[in-house]
């Protein structure tokens, strides 16, 4: 089930990030994300508290997690995005988390079509997100949605982890 998150999620929200970072250390890293820096207990708590965290459960586990909401990063303003769509019209995913052990079984891609579904609810255009150009699973699955890459740049991770390589995706809903 896919939902809004609560603060009764935020232990099982963090213990996927400490899993991924586990699963990085032992098999590979993908992602530019470092343990106690981005992302953390207190960036789940700051998206929970503005409506921003969702969570992907079954049987009271949490499998996965996204932060969805408006705000586009600093670097976006210099991005030639292919739509010109005003601010106000732009759904933004920042963090899209699959527990290692669910990985493979469509979780990602549920959680990446809620985000898009609750986008259309909220009346918006498109639909903007980064991921690093190392990380070929999420640029797949993002490509398999129909996201299309705007530009490659450099971004700050999470304001905090300075990446160049980054991938700039946008789709028109």
């Amino acid at each position: 089930m896919l939902r809004q998150a609560t603060d009764a999620d935020l232990n099982q929200v963090e213990e996927g990030y400490q899993k991924h970072f586990l699963h990085e250390k032992e098999h590979g890293a993908f992602t530019v994300f470092q343990e106690g820096v981005y992302p953390t207990r207190a960036d789940a708590a700051k998206a929970l508290s503005k409506g921003a965290l969702h969570v992907y459960e079954e049987n009271g586990d949490i499998l996965g997690s996204i932060i969805v909401d408006r705000n586009q990063p600093d670097e976006y303003e210099t991005i030639d995005w292919p739509s010109r769509a005003p601010a106000e019209k732009v759904m933004v995913i920042h963090l899209v988390m699959v527990c290692p052990e669910a990985a493979g079984k469509g979780i990602g891609s549920s959680l990446v079509k809620y985000a898009m579904e609750r986008a259309r609810h909220h009346s918006c255009e498109v639909v903007r997100l980064d991921t690093g150009a190392q990380n070929i699973p999420a640029a797949s699955l993002y490509k398999k949605l129909g996201f299309q890459l705007a530009e490659t740049g450099t971004m700050k991770v999470g304001g905090v982890i300075s990446h160049t390589g980054h991938l700039f995706f946008e789709k028109t809903l």
